[in-house]
């Protein structure tokens, strides 16, 4: 009788996945998402534990597990945060409880999955490690699910609550380093879509990691760090890379993090880490928390600089789809203030001491001549470079590379504050997502064109590791330093890499900051 009470006891939990397309069980317990004509969806789904009192500034830890079935009909709040990741956005509802993720697969009428194993793509937000939401509707993975891919969205912990190094958390690791809670995070739910995401349709051996801005920039270092090895096949970066000197930025090393996370502390009043963690959150987002706001290069996480693991042939070595949009800078900083005669007082002002050649790089002759070239110099030194160099690095034995260069103007409205901004950063997302009808701007039948070929590209990548496929225009893989890049925009084809000259200025100069050429160490 046991074996058959055993069948019977099953059958009785397991009913509702079988009665419910909708319902799905994962490692910690049953869920039950949402159906739209196109997709189902779970959304709020717990990949880790809450990360509060205690677990502040620790290793996420496994998610508890529930009785019954979790409704995941809504979105989980973003995580604490200041300011907006996107202009216009309202501020997103967060709690320090938010280690939650959000999944879409196709509505085919055959339940989650439907026997098949789809492809998986996993986005990491941006927002320069300090703010953003996967609940901003431009982020929904419904439009690419619909394409026959499953698609994931994950929030992680951000500012100090994500970034902080401090002496006392070192010391507490027992791994010698601190710092990099966010990107621990980002690592658990690679690991939880690895353990359940056959359950929802996806296949947890072709995993593409995709991202803007400072997700991309979290995949150029999860694609460094030995911990997330393994975890993911393919991977897009959209305008966000870190490979510049670590001399140039000496907080992203230990000790200075160590000491810039001290000076944090006394800022919001706390001499301990266990004031630190008694503080109520909205007091740890205030005095000195940008300054602990960014990775750091630590023992546990990130052993070497992304730079030295790339050159030295310890990153993941999977194809990457990576590129930047044509006018990056114009959403970045406000060029009407920029005149002839004051560009390098501004510059200097914006970034310390540049060497002559990086300004004389982007020569002009008047004022609307030094806004342009304010705005190509913010572009290649914020994004264009970094992406050049990730895919040159990637493309010296770590896989095949595909490179764009995003050239379309969505059409903002003119009196919205993204007027005149043109291809700025992220003016791409509403094409890759496929989203442009979120927005009552006035597409064109191009505009259109474009999304459907962005998302076309960036799901037959997903699917098979390379972008091209029937009905796009053909995408060669980049062949050296030169290019080939891929226009996406009016024209969508290949072409040279755009602004080569300032791009070897940038090389050069990065060269005599290392003491040694790039590619080398």
């Amino acid at each position: 009788m046991k074996p058959l009470f055993a069948l019977l006891a099953w059958l009785f939990v397991a009913a509702p996945a079988f009665a419910d397309p909708l319902t799905v069980r994962t490692d910690a317990g049953m869920v039950r998402g949402v159906k739209t004509a196109d997709t189902l969806a779970w959304l709020g789904l717990p990949y880790a534990a809450p990360p509060v009192g205690e677990r502040r500034w620790r290793p996420p830890a496994p998610a508890q597990a529930w009785r019954g079935v979790r409704d995941a009909a809504a979105f989980a709040p973003a995580c604490p945060q200041t300011g907006v990741s996107m202009p216009g956005e309202p501020p997103p509802r967060t709690a320090e409880d938010c280690l939650y993720l959000n999944i879409w697969a196709p509505n085919d009428g055959k339940g989650a999955g439907g026997g098949r194993g789809l492809p998986v793509m996993v986005f990491i937000h941006g927002g320069g490690y300090a703010n953003g939401a996967t609940a901003l509707p431009l982020y929904w993975g419904d439009r690419l699910a619909r394409r026959g891919v499953v698609v994931v969205s994950l929030n992680y912990r951000l500012g100090p609550l994500g970034f902080l190094a401090h002496p006392e958390l070192t010391a507490e690791s027992g791994a010698g380093g601190s710092g990099n809670y966010g990107l621990m995070d980002q690592i658990a739910a690679l690991q939880w879509v690895r353990r359940n995401i056959a359950a929802f349709g996806g296949d947890p051996q072709s995993v593409t990691l995709f991202g803007q801005s400072a997700g991309a920039m979290s995949i150029s270092l999860l694609m460094a760090s030995p911990r997330a090895q393994g975890l993911f096949q393919r991977a897009i970066g959209q305008s966000g890379g870190v490979f510049e000197p670590l001399q140039l930025a000496p907080g992203y090393r230990l000790p200075q993090a160590e000491r810039d996370g001290q000076a944090y502390a006394a800022s919001v009043g706390a001499g301990s880490l266990k004031a630190l963690r008694a503080l109520p959150v909205d007091k740890l987002l205030g005095g000195r928390a940008g300054q602990v706001s960014h990775p750091v290069i630590e023992p546990a996480v990130l052993p070497l600089s992304p730079y030295q693991a790339y050159v030295a042939g310890r990153q993941a070595r999977v194809p990457i789809l990576i590129g930047s949009n044509d006018e990056e800078g114009r959403s970045l900083v406000d060029l009407s203030r920029v005149t002839a005669a004051g560009f390098q007082a501004d510059l200097t002002r914006a970034w310390g001491p540049l060497p002559p050649s990086l300004a004389a790089a982007y020569p002009f002759t008047d004022d609307a001549g030094a806004r342009a070239a304010r705005a190509e110099f913010e572009r290649d030194l914020r994004f264009g470079w970094d992406m050049w160099a990730w895919a040159r690095l990637q493309a010296r034995g770590g896989g095949p590379v595909w490179l764009y260069r995003f050239t379309a103007s969505p059409p903002f409205p003119a009196d919205s504050v993204r007027a005149g901004w043109g291809p700025s950063h992220f003016a791409e997302l509403w094409y890759m997502f496929d989203h442009l009808d979120q927005e009552p701007w006035a597409w064109t039948a191009a505009d259109r064109r474009l999304a459907d070929t962005m998302a076309g590209y960036w799901v037959n990548f997903a699917r098979a590791g390379d972008p091209n496929g029937p009905g796009l225009p053909p995408w060669p893989r980049l062949a050296g330093d030169e290019g080939p890049m891929q226009a996406l925009g009016d024209r969508v084809g290949p072409g040279p890499v755009t602004g080569l000259g300032p791009l070897r200025v940038f090389d050069a100069t990065y060269d005599a900051v290392r003491g040694t050429p790039f590619g080398r160490e």
